[in-house]
């Protein structure tokens, strides 16, 4: 909303806050009307449905426009009306064998968010009350009319499960923002920050790949997850597959499949990384990564295929935790590991050129170098020729990386799959890049 808007809202106020308390309580209360059973007579339930909860509405913005007159007062004499009202609906009901608070409880909502739409000083200015007020009823709205599937959704969770998401939350949101962000230890390779993002992303990606699964299926939500993790790191979609397929061998086939989905991915983000920095770059380097991802495809489509019948058996699985941070240290150890690694060897060796700078890069990342060769041809500074190959070698280092790692970590059963798809790709990939 401009600032146009913003002071029409506030040259016909109180009018606007009003509408827009009615609103809300239209908005839930044609659901609440839609979702309360009906009684024997036709009527709905005691606390009603599309009129009553516009009423409620604004019967809470009329005690917010009374405070700057009478204070507190009103708003607080009508919300413990309300509630009384609302108590002796829930006994009402209670004696009818019907427990719950969801209506009492949307009712309280609708009637407080009526107070904060006619309220002023407590969220300022007005494009962003109305934006909070509209959210906040669109998300109580959804949950209401949800009931049935996040009640099927529950069902399918366990106590092991809830924790897990626990767990993962503490991570991500109380440990991960206090982590140090700047360089440590040798070559400066060890960013804590950095670091714990890897470990975090790594567990993550293992628990939206669970979450898809009791979601799915076992089969494709390995499928959706290694899609979604293509587009942030299919390094990250490989080491959590591998971990899958170590710990529950019946998934090797579906895991595999879902890294090389991932690394199909990664070829196309780069190829539009480069298209958004220097277009110039693209006919050239779309011929190898191109090539490597059209093999990656073809693949996708063949253990698709060959797979299939297998995958679909595989329905009885029990799944564990889906969040092991004992394991996700251990994937980010052997990440640090790399780390120290790609610049020891870069101190050792010196400057060998922008190849090796590329191959050395690409052990842990393809942005960064990726980035790097588009602007140095961007500014003039690099031929389009060697930043092509660069990107290439990069792409590749990342490839034949992400193999070790599947053997290594995943087993042979499920390495396999991932090594003879990287091979076909490197091969035809480096051919092409060698021949501009």
């Amino acid at each position: 909303m401009t600032q146009t808007g913003v002071t029409a809202v506030e040259t016909y106020e109180p009018y606007p806050s009003l509408a827009l308390a009615l609103l809300v309580g239209l908005l839930i209360g044609l659901e609440r009307e839609q979702s309360k059973p009906a009684t024997d007579d036709g009527r709905r339930g005691f606390t009603g449905g599309v009129r009553t909860y516009p009423l409620f509405a604004l019967l809470g913005a009329t005690a917010s426009l009374m405070q700057p007159t009478y204070g507190a007062l009103p708003l607080f004499g009508a919300a413990m009306g309300l509630s009384l009202f609302l108590a002796i609906g829930y006994w009402r009901d209670a004696e009818q064998g019907h427990v719950g608070l969801t209506s009492e409880a949307s009712a309280l909502l609708t009637f407080f968010l009526g107070a904060l739409a006619a309220s002023h000083g407590l969220i300022e200015p007005a494009r962003t009350r109305i934006f909070v007020v509209a959210s906040i009823a669109v998300a109580a709205t959804f949950l209401l009319s949800q009931k049935t599937q996040l009640r099927q959704f529950s069902a399918k969770l366990s106590r092991d499960d809830v924790i897990a998401t626990v767990k993962f939350l503490l991570i991500a949101v109380v440990v991960l923002p206090v982590l140090p962000n700047e360089p440590h230890g040798p070559y400066g390779a060890l960013n804590p920050y950095r670091i714990g993002f890897m470990v975090l992303l790594i567990a993550g990606i293992g628990f939206v790949g669970y979450v898809a699964m009791r979601l799915f299926g076992h089969g494709k939500g390995l499928l959706i997850t290694g899609a979604i993790g293509g587009l942030v790191s299919s390094t990250a979609v490989t080491l959590a597959s591998a971990a899958r397929a170590k710990q529950t061998p019946q998934l090797a086939a579906v895991s595999a499949l879902a890294v090389v989905i991932a690394s199909t991915i990664m070829f196309v983000r780069v190829l539009i990384t480069v298209a958004a920095v220097e277009a110039s770059l693209l006919p050239k380097l779309a011929i190898p990564l191109g090539a490597m991802a059209l093999v990656s495809l073809i693949a996708v489509g063949v253990m698709a295929f060959r797979d299939g019948a297998h995958r679909n058996e595989v329905t009885n699985v029990e799944l564990t935790n889906p969040f092991e941070l004992r394991k996700a240290v251990q994937f980010g150890a052997f990440f640090v590991f790399i780390l120290v690694a790609s610049r020891w060897a870069s101190d050792t060796l010196g400057e060998a050129g922008t190849y090796l700078t590329g191959l050395v890069a690409g052990l842990t990342d393809v942005d960064a170098i990726t980035l790097t060769m588009s602007n140095l041809v961007k500014s003039g500074a690099l031929a389009p020729a060697v930043a092509t190959r660069t990107i290439v070698i990069a792409v590749a280092s990342n490839t034949v990386v992400k193999a070790v790692m599947a053997v290594t970590l995943g087993g042979w059963a499920f390495g396999r799959r991932i090594v003879e798809v990287s091979g076909a790709a490197l091969v035809l990939g480096l051919g092409l890049a060698l021949a501009l």
